[in-house]
Protein backbone atom coordinates (compact mmCIF):
# COMPACT_ATOMS: atom_id res chain seq x y z
CA UNK A 1 0.00 0.00 0.00
CA UNK A 2 2.72 2.27 0.86
CA UNK A 3 4.78 1.33 -2.12
CA UNK A 4 1.73 2.09 -4.55
CA UNK A 5 1.22 5.37 -2.79
CA UNK A 6 4.98 7.04 -3.18
CA UNK A 7 5.26 5.40 -6.92
CA UNK A 8 1.37 7.49 -7.51
CA UNK A 9 2.64 10.43 -5.81
CA UNK A 10 6.33 10.23 -7.75
CA UNK A 11 4.66 9.85 -11.08
CA UNK A 12 2.30 12.92 -9.97
CA UNK A 13 5.52 14.73 -9.30
CA UNK A 14 6.78 13.77 -12.33
CA UNK A 15 4.11 14.66 -14.44
CA UNK A 16 3.98 18.29 -13.03
CA UNK A 17 7.17 19.01 -13.44
CA UNK A 18 7.09 17.33 -17.51
CA UNK A 19 4.02 19.71 -17.70
CA UNK A 20 5.06 22.73 -15.88
CA UNK A 21 8.51 22.69 -17.77
CA UNK A 22 5.92 22.11 -20.90
CA UNK A 23 3.77 25.43 -20.03
CA UNK A 24 6.42 27.77 -19.87
CA UNK A 25 8.06 27.02 -22.91
CA UNK A 26 4.52 27.15 -24.37
CA UNK A 27 4.30 30.46 -22.74
CA UNK A 28 7.22 32.12 -23.94
CA UNK A 29 6.60 30.90 -27.43
CA UNK A 30 3.29 32.67 -27.03
CA UNK A 31 4.31 35.66 -25.79
CA UNK A 32 7.15 36.19 -27.99
CA UNK A 33 4.80 35.42 -31.14
CA UNK A 34 2.41 38.10 -29.92
CA UNK A 35 4.45 40.48 -29.33
CA UNK A 36 5.77 40.16 -32.80
CA UNK A 37 2.34 39.89 -34.12
CA UNK A 38 1.62 43.64 -32.29
CA UNK A 39 4.83 45.09 -33.51
CA UNK A 40 4.16 43.93 -36.98
CA UNK A 41 0.06 45.05 -36.63
CA UNK A 42 1.12 48.73 -35.45
CA UNK A 43 3.74 49.18 -37.69
CA UNK A 44 1.79 48.56 -40.18
CA UNK A 45 -1.20 50.93 -39.53
CA UNK A 46 1.46 53.43 -39.04
CA UNK A 47 2.72 53.11 -42.38
CA UNK A 48 -0.79 52.90 -43.32
CA UNK A 49 -1.56 56.26 -41.77
CA UNK A 50 1.62 57.70 -42.88
CA UNK A 51 0.84 57.23 -47.02
CA UNK A 52 -2.96 57.85 -46.70
CA UNK A 53 -1.62 61.12 -44.99
CA UNK A 54 1.06 61.71 -48.10
CA UNK A 55 -1.42 61.12 -50.58
CA UNK A 56 -3.59 63.28 -49.35
CA UNK A 57 -0.87 66.09 -48.60
CA UNK A 58 0.12 65.34 -52.01
CA UNK A 59 -3.32 66.05 -53.09
CA UNK A 60 -3.30 69.45 -51.55
CA UNK A 61 -0.14 70.68 -52.95
CA UNK A 62 -1.89 69.76 -56.57
CA UNK A 63 -4.97 71.61 -56.15
CA UNK A 64 -2.66 74.87 -54.74
CA UNK A 65 -0.13 74.76 -56.86
CA UNK A 66 -3.07 75.16 -59.97
CA UNK A 67 -3.91 78.51 -57.98
CA UNK A 68 -0.29 79.79 -58.32
CA UNK A 69 0.19 78.33 -61.45
CA UNK A 70 -2.94 80.60 -62.34
CA UNK A 71 -1.03 83.53 -60.65
CA UNK A 72 1.58 83.32 -62.43
CA UNK A 73 0.22 83.52 -66.23
CA UNK A 74 -1.54 86.73 -64.79
CA UNK A 75 1.41 88.82 -63.82
CA UNK A 76 0.50 91.48 -66.18
CA UNK A 77 -2.02 93.82 -63.06
CA UNK A 78 -2.62 93.81 -59.52
CA UNK A 79 -6.57 93.21 -60.81
CA UNK A 80 -5.67 90.19 -62.83
CA UNK A 81 -3.69 88.46 -60.07
CA UNK A 82 -6.48 88.95 -57.60
CA UNK A 83 -8.98 87.83 -60.32
CA UNK A 84 -6.65 85.02 -60.65
CA UNK A 85 -6.39 84.05 -56.93
CA UNK A 86 -10.60 83.85 -57.26
CA UNK A 87 -10.72 81.79 -59.88
CA UNK A 88 -9.82 78.25 -58.61
CA UNK A 89 -10.93 78.86 -54.65
CA UNK A 90 -13.44 75.76 -54.77
CA UNK A 91 -10.57 73.25 -55.29
CA UNK A 92 -9.84 72.21 -52.22
CA UNK A 93 -12.89 72.93 -49.33
CA UNK A 94 -10.35 72.83 -46.50
CA UNK A 95 -7.89 76.13 -47.50
CA UNK A 96 -8.96 78.79 -45.45
CA UNK A 97 -7.55 81.30 -47.56
CA UNK A 98 -4.69 81.93 -50.89
CA UNK A 99 -2.36 84.84 -50.74
CA UNK A 100 0.72 86.18 -53.52
CA UNK A 101 2.92 88.76 -51.76
CA UNK A 102 4.85 90.77 -54.07
CA UNK A 103 8.20 91.63 -54.01
CA UNK A 104 8.39 95.45 -52.88
CA UNK A 105 7.46 98.12 -55.58
CA UNK A 106 6.76 94.94 -58.37
CA UNK A 107 3.60 96.73 -59.11
CA UNK A 108 4.26 100.56 -58.80
CA UNK A 109 1.50 102.00 -58.32
CA UNK A 110 0.65 99.33 -54.95
CA UNK A 111 3.84 100.75 -52.94
CA UNK A 112 5.96 98.82 -51.50
CA UNK A 113 3.68 96.29 -49.61
CA UNK A 114 1.22 93.97 -52.09
CA UNK A 115 -0.09 91.02 -50.25
CA UNK A 116 -3.79 90.18 -52.03
CA UNK A 117 -5.37 87.76 -49.76
CA UNK A 118 -8.47 85.69 -51.00
CA UNK A 119 -10.11 84.39 -47.88
CA UNK A 120 -12.97 82.75 -46.16
CA UNK A 121 -14.68 85.16 -43.74
CA UNK A 122 -16.17 84.20 -40.42
CA UNK A 123 -19.29 81.47 -40.74
CA UNK A 124 -19.48 81.84 -44.36
CA UNK A 125 -17.79 79.66 -47.33
CA UNK A 126 -17.80 82.45 -49.35
CA UNK A 127 -14.35 84.32 -50.09
CA UNK A 128 -13.39 87.58 -50.16
CA UNK A 129 -10.12 90.07 -51.17
CA UNK A 130 -8.18 91.68 -48.36
CA UNK A 131 -5.07 93.72 -49.05
CA UNK A 132 -3.33 92.57 -45.80
CA UNK A 133 0.77 93.47 -46.86
CA UNK A 134 1.40 96.84 -44.96
CA UNK A 135 4.45 98.14 -42.25
CA UNK A 136 2.70 96.59 -39.21
CA UNK A 137 2.63 93.59 -41.20
CA UNK A 138 5.75 93.51 -43.40
CA UNK A 139 5.67 90.11 -44.61
CA UNK A 140 8.84 90.22 -46.39
CA UNK A 141 10.76 90.03 -43.17
CA UNK A 142 8.12 86.45 -42.22
CA UNK A 143 10.13 83.72 -41.69
CA UNK A 144 8.02 81.59 -44.90
CA UNK A 145 8.50 84.75 -46.58
CA UNK A 146 12.51 84.75 -46.06
CA UNK A 147 12.67 80.38 -46.21
CA UNK A 148 10.94 80.84 -49.79
CA UNK A 149 13.65 83.05 -51.13
CA UNK A 150 16.49 81.09 -49.95
CA UNK A 151 15.14 77.76 -50.55
CA UNK A 152 13.61 78.62 -54.13
CA UNK A 153 11.11 75.88 -53.77
CA UNK A 154 8.09 74.87 -52.56
CA UNK A 155 7.23 73.45 -48.69
CA UNK A 156 5.09 73.56 -45.62
CA UNK A 157 5.56 76.07 -43.01
CA UNK A 158 5.89 75.76 -39.73
CA UNK A 159 2.34 74.86 -37.67
CA UNK A 160 1.34 78.45 -35.87
CA UNK A 161 -1.30 79.75 -34.49
CA UNK A 162 -3.87 82.70 -35.76
CA UNK A 163 -5.82 85.01 -33.70
CA UNK A 164 -8.29 87.56 -34.83
CA UNK A 165 -11.15 87.17 -32.39
CA UNK A 166 -13.13 85.02 -34.95
CA UNK A 167 -14.29 81.81 -35.30
CA UNK A 168 -11.38 81.26 -38.14
CA UNK A 169 -8.76 81.95 -35.08
CA UNK A 170 -7.00 78.41 -34.74
CA UNK A 171 -3.74 76.93 -35.86
CA UNK A 172 -2.47 76.45 -39.18
CA UNK A 173 0.02 75.63 -41.25
CA UNK A 174 0.62 77.25 -44.97
CA UNK A 175 1.94 75.75 -48.23
CA UNK A 176 4.28 77.86 -49.87
CA UNK A 177 5.86 78.61 -53.24
CA UNK A 178 8.14 81.26 -54.63
CA UNK A 179 7.16 82.57 -58.55
CA UNK A 180 9.48 83.63 -60.53
CA UNK A 181 10.07 86.18 -63.76
CA UNK A 182 11.47 84.93 -66.67
CA UNK A 183 14.84 86.16 -65.89
CA UNK A 184 14.71 84.43 -63.04
CA UNK A 185 13.83 87.13 -60.50
CA UNK A 186 11.83 86.38 -57.39
CA UNK A 187 8.27 87.96 -58.26
CA UNK A 188 5.90 86.96 -55.02
CA UNK A 189 5.80 84.24 -53.15
CA UNK A 190 2.08 82.38 -53.19
CA UNK A 191 0.56 80.36 -49.98
CA UNK A 192 -2.11 78.62 -49.25
CA UNK A 193 -3.77 78.49 -45.39
CA UNK A 194 -4.99 75.34 -44.16
CA UNK A 195 -6.32 74.51 -40.67
CA UNK A 196 -5.61 71.22 -39.23
CA UNK A 197 -9.26 70.20 -39.39
CA UNK A 198 -8.85 67.97 -42.39
CA UNK A 199 -6.06 66.33 -40.50
CA UNK A 200 -8.08 65.69 -37.95
CA UNK A 201 -10.87 63.92 -39.75
CA UNK A 202 -8.46 61.89 -41.82
CA UNK A 203 -7.03 60.50 -38.47
CA UNK A 204 -10.20 59.67 -37.35
CA UNK A 205 -10.74 57.71 -40.33
CA UNK A 206 -7.77 56.06 -40.22
CA UNK A 207 -8.49 54.53 -36.76
CA UNK A 208 -12.09 53.63 -37.29
CA UNK A 209 -10.90 51.55 -40.47
CA UNK A 210 -8.18 49.83 -38.33
CA UNK A 211 -10.52 49.35 -35.84
CA UNK A 212 -13.23 47.81 -38.02
CA UNK A 213 -11.22 45.90 -40.66
CA UNK A 214 -12.44 42.31 -39.60
CA UNK A 215 -9.71 40.90 -42.08
CA UNK A 216 -7.00 42.80 -40.40
CA UNK A 217 -9.49 42.18 -36.94
CA UNK A 218 -9.75 38.01 -37.55
CA UNK A 219 -7.54 36.42 -35.28
CA UNK A 220 -6.93 39.24 -31.92
CA UNK A 221 -8.22 37.71 -28.59
CA UNK A 222 -8.29 41.09 -27.54
CA UNK A 223 -11.37 42.89 -28.78
CA UNK A 224 -11.35 46.05 -26.96
CA UNK A 225 -8.76 48.10 -29.01
CA UNK A 226 -7.83 51.39 -27.46
CA UNK A 227 -5.02 52.76 -29.70
CA UNK A 228 -5.20 55.72 -31.23
CA UNK A 229 -3.19 58.15 -33.89
CA UNK A 230 -1.67 61.63 -33.83
CA UNK A 231 0.52 63.60 -35.84
CA UNK A 232 3.63 64.65 -34.69
CA UNK A 233 5.83 67.67 -35.89
CA UNK A 234 9.53 67.09 -36.27
CA UNK A 235 10.03 68.87 -32.74
CA UNK A 236 7.79 66.37 -31.04
CA UNK A 237 5.07 69.21 -30.92
CA UNK A 238 1.72 66.84 -31.59
CA UNK A 239 -0.18 68.62 -34.40
CA UNK A 240 -3.42 67.05 -34.17
CA UNK A 241 -4.87 63.91 -32.10
CA UNK A 242 -8.01 62.21 -30.86
CA UNK A 243 -9.87 65.01 -28.36
CA UNK A 244 -8.28 64.75 -24.84
CA UNK A 245 -5.38 62.20 -26.58
CA UNK A 246 -2.92 64.51 -26.47
CA UNK A 247 0.77 63.27 -26.52
CA UNK A 248 3.92 65.51 -26.87
CA UNK A 249 7.66 63.53 -27.52
CA UNK A 250 10.34 65.26 -24.65
CA UNK A 251 12.52 61.97 -24.96
CA UNK A 252 15.83 63.86 -26.88
CA UNK A 253 16.34 60.55 -29.05
CA UNK A 254 12.63 60.47 -30.04
CA UNK A 255 12.98 63.92 -31.46
CA UNK A 256 16.19 63.14 -33.25
CA UNK A 257 14.26 60.57 -35.15
CA UNK A 258 11.69 62.61 -36.06
CA UNK A 259 14.07 65.46 -37.78
CA UNK A 260 16.49 62.62 -38.98
CA UNK A 261 13.12 60.80 -40.47
CA UNK A 262 13.37 58.09 -38.58
CA UNK A 263 11.08 55.12 -37.41
CA UNK A 264 11.08 54.11 -33.97
CA UNK A 265 9.16 52.99 -30.67
CA UNK A 266 9.37 54.19 -27.27
CA UNK A 267 7.89 53.19 -24.11
CA UNK A 268 5.96 56.43 -22.33
CA UNK A 269 3.39 57.14 -20.04
CA UNK A 270 0.07 58.65 -22.35
CA UNK A 271 -3.00 60.03 -20.53
CA UNK A 272 -1.68 57.93 -16.88
CA UNK A 273 -1.08 54.96 -18.29
CA UNK A 274 1.60 52.89 -19.98
CA UNK A 275 2.35 52.48 -23.69
CA UNK A 276 4.17 51.95 -26.62
CA UNK A 277 4.47 54.26 -29.55
CA UNK A 278 5.79 53.48 -33.02
CA UNK A 279 6.27 56.55 -34.79
CA UNK A 280 7.33 57.20 -38.61
CA UNK A 281 8.12 59.60 -41.22
CA UNK A 282 5.42 61.09 -43.73
CA UNK A 283 6.46 61.22 -47.05
CA UNK A 284 7.38 64.93 -48.59
CA UNK A 285 6.64 66.86 -45.44
CA UNK A 286 8.62 67.51 -41.90
CA UNK A 287 5.88 65.43 -40.02
CA UNK A 288 5.69 62.20 -38.56
CA UNK A 289 2.76 59.46 -37.68
CA UNK A 290 2.39 57.87 -34.52
CA UNK A 291 0.58 54.80 -32.93
CA UNK A 292 -0.28 55.18 -29.76
CA UNK A 293 -0.73 51.30 -28.06
CA UNK A 294 -1.59 51.13 -24.27
CA UNK A 295 0.38 48.08 -22.99
CA UNK A 296 -3.23 46.33 -22.16
CA UNK A 297 -4.00 45.84 -25.69
CA UNK A 298 -0.57 43.88 -25.37
CA UNK A 299 -0.79 42.38 -22.31
CA UNK A 300 -4.55 41.18 -22.08
CA UNK A 301 -3.74 38.21 -24.89
CA UNK A 302 -0.64 37.42 -23.28
CA UNK A 303 -2.55 37.13 -20.12
CA UNK A 304 -5.25 35.47 -21.69
CA UNK A 305 -3.40 32.82 -23.47
CA UNK A 306 -1.50 32.12 -19.99
CA UNK A 307 -4.20 31.90 -18.14
CA UNK A 308 -5.71 29.22 -20.69
CA UNK A 309 -2.90 27.21 -20.43
CA UNK A 310 -2.59 27.03 -16.64
CA UNK A 311 -6.07 25.81 -17.20
CA UNK A 312 -5.16 23.34 -19.82
CA UNK A 313 -2.27 21.96 -17.23
CA UNK A 314 -4.39 21.55 -13.95
CA UNK A 315 -6.90 20.08 -16.01
CA UNK A 316 -4.44 17.64 -17.13
CA UNK A 317 -3.58 16.43 -13.26
CA UNK A 318 -6.21 16.20 -12.08
CA UNK A 319 -7.32 13.68 -14.73
CA UNK A 320 -3.91 12.22 -14.30
CA UNK A 321 -5.03 11.94 -10.63
CA UNK A 322 -8.08 10.49 -11.11
CA UNK A 323 -6.90 7.64 -13.62
CA UNK A 324 -3.87 6.81 -11.00
CA UNK A 325 -6.46 6.91 -8.06
CA UNK A 326 -8.62 4.15 -10.12
CA UNK A 327 -5.67 2.31 -10.42
CA UNK A 328 -5.00 2.30 -7.03
CA UNK A 329 -8.30 1.51 -6.57
CA UNK A 330 -8.24 -1.55 -8.72
CA UNK A 331 -4.76 -2.97 -7.33
CA UNK A 332 -6.43 -3.01 -3.89
CA UNK A 333 -9.73 -4.89 -4.89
Amino acid sequence: MKKTTKTKGFIMLTVAAVMLVMLTLCFLACRYTMKAETHVRYVGIMDVASEKIAKTISGMEMNAMNVFDEVEKHLESPDAVIAALHSKTSLNPDVNGYFAAFEPNYFPEKGRWFEPYIHKTENSNQFVMSQVGSARHDYTKSDWYVRAKERSMSFWSDPYYYYDGTSISGHYCTFVEPLYDAEGKLVCVCGADMTFEWLSKELKQIDYASKQDDLLNRYLLNKDLDFFTVVLNDDGTCLTHPEGKGVSMKDEHVISDLQQRKSGKVKMIVGGKSATVYYGPIRNIEWAVAVIVPDQNVQQPVIMAGVTLLTVVVLGLIVIWMLLKRKSYAEES
